[in-house]
């Protein structure tokens, strides 16, 4: 405890001589995507200087086995084994005030991860994250939950992007209306980057089958953010899979107005008698 209260009250006091201007590069310097890198990078090194990105006022935390603010961000990093953590943040990405990126780290045994971040005035307000445990193997074509293109284009064409994505969530995985599927693919060609479904519709129809004779089911109840830059597009939802409730996070590529590749992260969502925090996980 004593460990804890120290993490904490240096990440706070770092924060707060940051708000005054006196430890940290002005804002212009670094992005808010560059700051969240940093932050998550943390993790690994133990460098207490990217907590100034942390407004230490007010920190709004929905990763529901950490408790709220600054004080809860350290307790976590405190009980991380000394050199044990390993963060690799294969894509960031920016939508207006949040930045989210996909990382692959090895903290308490390895996991993929999607991380949310809210800015205010250039500090971190507010955050939201999934996890699920790295599979042993590649998916059957071959491909992890990470690999693949990391380039960001079509800038231009984010708005555009986030509603067919959210149109093709709502219409399929909400409301489960099969005959305007192959609408949002160009055929068979969908790079599929989920550990248990192979490439292509007919992978994904595979899957869905084979589940359904396990009677086990995937349902998407509620859509809660839609976010985007360029050709990706993160989608955050809610449902249940094998009668679970679950978090869902979603990340896909856009091509040439189709979807054209997918990533996500699957999380079961703790009762709430285990809830480090009262913000909820969405």
């Amino acid at each position: 405890m004593k460990q804890i209260l120290l993490t904490a009250t240096a990440l706070l006091t770092i924060s707060l001589t940051a708000c005054n201007g006196q430890s940290v590069k002005p804002e212009t310097e670094i992005s808010n995507k560059d700051k969240v890198v940093a932050l998550l990078k943390s993790i690994e090194t133990g460098a207490q200087e990217p907590a100034a990105y942390i407004n230490p006022n007010k920190y709004i935390q929905h990763n529901l086995g950490v408790a709220d603010g600054l004080a809860g961000f350290g307790a976590l990093l405190s009980q991380i084994p000394a050199n044990s953590a390993k963060v690799n943040t294969i894509r960031a990405f920016q939508d207006g005030d949040y930045v989210f990126t996909q990382t692959d780290y090895n903290f308490f045994g390895p996991k993929i991860g999607f991380d949310i971040f809210k800015f205010e005035d250039g500090l971190i307000v507010e955050h939201w994250d999934n996890l699920q445990e790295t599979p042993a193997s590649l998916n059957p074509s071959g491909r992890s939950m990470v690999d693949g293109t990391t380039e960001i284009k079509d800038i231009a064409k984010t708005e555009e992007n986030k509603k067919l994505v959210a149109n093709f969530v709502d219409d399929i995985l909400v409301k489960g209306d099969m005959s305007k599927l192959g609408g949002y693919f160009n055929g068979d060609n969908y790079l599929q980057h989920n550990p248990q479904i192979a490439d292509g519709l007919s992978g994904l129809g595979s899957a869905l089958e084979h589940m359904a004779s396990q009677n086990i089911f995937m349902k998407f109840n509620t859509v809660h953010k839609v976010l985007g830059q360029g050709n990706f597009v993160l989608t955050i939802s809610e449902g249940t899979f094998a009668d679970q409730p679950t978090s869902f996070y979603d990340l896909f590529r856009v091509e040439n107005g189709k979807i054209a590749e997918h990533w996500d992260v699957m999380e079961t969502i703790i009762p709430e008698s285990e809830w480090k925090n009262t913000n909820g996980k969405f």
